[in-house]
């Protein structure tokens, strides 16, 4: 990267675009007069956004192929997925970092995003080098063991001078990039998707999701599947009509689209009062995971629109907050549960699936499990959906008096919204777990590790009128909790078989960081003021913290480069957003990549 040029071409940029801070500079006898309109009136030079590498990168690896994916996470100089593996579980064979040691941890090095907001990465980490998103869609390569950037692709301007073209429901957060071949894949605010060469950053092809003027948005990690990258859009808040889809990696063809909202005449439809699908939502915003054995594909879906008045849309409204499981090849529904059929609340359905065999009667059964964020905690039969069990994973859940013998939530009439509520709901809207960060399982202890929002609120109920592109939600969440100081947060170690809580770790602000397991039983999180955490695994005790700075929202994963161990977590949230949720902390925004190692 030529950063001699780089400097000198902002050095002009400040220089003539410092109005009236500097008079015109006086004539001499070889130059004629500088008019000072004329200075003034100069307009600085854009900013670069587009730096590709300059020379050779990378340890010499292949591209990434089927097998590479397939492998998960058992070559630990390898994190290619979101999940870290197609079951999600987060869960690195790393074990020289251990309960015993994991207090000596230092800091390694360290990068800055240069943004603020929610920085959500999962960083993927091939051949030596790790790629890294940030907020506003900054992309950046970097030396997974010295930090040195190689190359980066701002796909905005930042400060985002044209954000009011976006619409987003919760943040300019981006959550990683894919890899597959030699190219590497983002999504972005403005609902498309680009694919840039992994050892030069040069953009390959980009593709446009849909119109981001209706309200669409993309904001996570694409997952590669075979040779296609499925990725899900986002814009539950505006009435869009939810979908995922399935493109070509090596040209961006779109091969299938599966839409999460089905039309008059299709299976569901009846489910929807009147022409009330049109709004009707279900965004699929999340990553799925992947069954190769079985070769299925699970995905989840949010919130119907409006959020918080159902009045017109009477139903159970699928295929809103909702698991599908699809034929990855054509995008065929092979089945579907329903969470939260007829949600008023925002709970969605996209939280974090863990693929597990659990133990069940004295069998092993091959599940799915979910911390929803509704508050329960579901334990389904990955074959067909079909419902197993569920316990309850946060403090407070009043929502729903239960569940039937299939799953259905029994619904207190009390919770529901009201124009004036006096009912104390929990969970909020946000959870329990939310979709925008991760969990982790430990297989071998049979524990899901899930951060958590304890807070309650009251829903108000308001008027629905549709705008493209305009806010849809019907009311509005009064966080109560907040208001009165008991929000708080917690990780709970959950029984994968039982869905009982084992431990849980206490915070006085809101969880919303997302998890690492180590295989030596080392569990690493962080909280909203700023700090990393270590914990141990089976009891929950805090080993170690380091105050990062910024509350950290970030994924973390560990890996291997050049014969060492790191544990990557990045800090930045948005102080709006935590404060909503019920934090307490001052801690400001930015974003900064912290990389950990042992002494």
């Amino acid at each position: 990267m030529n950063h001699a040029k780089t400097a000198a071409v902002l050095a002009a940029g400040l220089l003539v675009g410092c109005e009236g801070e500097s008079e015109a500079p006086p004539a001499t006898e070889d130059a004629p007069p500088v008019s000072e309109t004329a200075v003034k009136a100069s307009a600085a030079p854009p900013l670069p956004t587009h730096w590709p590498a300059e020379g050779a990168i990378g340890q010499g690896s292949g591209p990434v192929g089927e097998e590479l994916l397939l492998a998960g996470l058992a070559d630990p100089e390898k994190w290619l997925l979101y999940g870290g593996d197609y079951a999600n579980h987060r869960h690195s064979p790393i074990d020289d970092i251990t309960p015993a040691n994991v207090a000596n941890l230092q800091v390694a090095w360290a990068f800055p995003t240069g943004t603020t907001e929610q920085f959500e990465v999962s960083p993927t980490v091939y051949d030596g080098i790790m790629y890294v998103t940030t907020s506003f869609n900054r992309l950046m390569a970097l030396d997974a063991a010295t930090g040195e950037l190689y190359w980066r692709y701002d796909h905005y301007d930042y400060p985002l001078d044209n954000r009011a073209d976006l619409a987003l429901c919760c943040g300019a957060v981006n959550r990683g990039a894919a890899i597959s071949g030699d190219l590497v894949l983002m999504a972005t605010l403005d609902a498309k998707m680009l694919a840039f060469h992994r050892l030069t950053g040069e953009i390959v092809w980009q593709v446009e999701l849909a119109d981001h003027s209706a309200g669409y948005s993309a904001t996570s990690m694409p997952m590669i599947v075979k040779d296609m990258a499925i990725i899900g859009i986002a814009g539950g808040e505006y009435g869009v009509r939810g979908f995922f889809d399935a493109y070509d990696v090596a040209t961006g063809e779109l091969r299938w689209r599966h839409y999460t909202v089905p039309v008059e005449g299709e299976f569901g439809a009846d489910t929807w009062a009147g022409d009330s699908w049109k709004t009707g939502g279900a965004p699929a915003w999340t990553s799925g995971a992947y069954d190769p054995e079985r070769d299925v594909l699970y995905w989840t879906t949010g919130n119907p629109s409006p959020d918080w008045n159902g009045d017109l849309r009477a139903g159970d409204n699928l295929f809103s907050n909702s698991l599908l499981a699809v034929n990855p090849d054509t995008g065929e529904r092979l089945w579907h549960f329903q969470f939260t059929p007829h949600d008023v609340w925002d709970y969605d359905g996209n939280t974090q699936l863990f693929l597990v065999d659990v133990e069940r009667d004295g069998a092993s059964v091959p599940a799915i499990v979910q911390a929803n964020r509704n508050g329960f905690f579901y334990i389904l039969n990955r074959d067909d959906g079909a419902f197993i069990d569920a316990g309850i994973y946060v403090e407070e859940l009043n929502w729903a008096t239960g569940l039937d013998e299939n799953g259905r939530p029994v619904v207190n009439p009390e919770a529901n919204p009201t124009e004036e509520p006096t009912y104390r709901v929990c969970p909020s809207n946000l959870g329990g777990m939310n979709g925008a960060w991760t969990g982790a399982l430990n297989p071998d202890l049979g524990l899901a590790y899930v951060p958590s929002v304890e807070s309650c609120q009251y829903y108000q109920k308001g008027i629905t009128a549709f705008v493209k592109g305009q806010p849809f939600m019907g009311g509005t969440p009064l966080p109560v909790d907040v208001e009165e100081g008991r929000a708080h947060g917690h990780l709970s170690a959950v029984d994968v078989n039982t869905g009982e809580v084992r431990w849980r770790y206490m915070d006085k602000d809101p969880m919303m960081g997302g998890v690492l397991s180590l295989a030596s039983g080392v569990v690493f999180t962080g909280n909203q003021e700023g700090f990393a955490l270590a914990l141990d695994a089976e009891t929950g005790e805090l080993l170690w913290q380091f105050r990062m700075g910024s509350g950290m929202r970030s994924q973390p994963v560990a890996y291997r480069a050049g014969g060492k161990t790191y544990v990557a977590i990045g800090s930045g949230n948005y102080a709006t957003f935590v404060a909503f949720a019920g934090g307490r902390t001052a801690v400001p925004e930015g974003g900064h990549l912290f990389v950990f190692a042992l002494p």
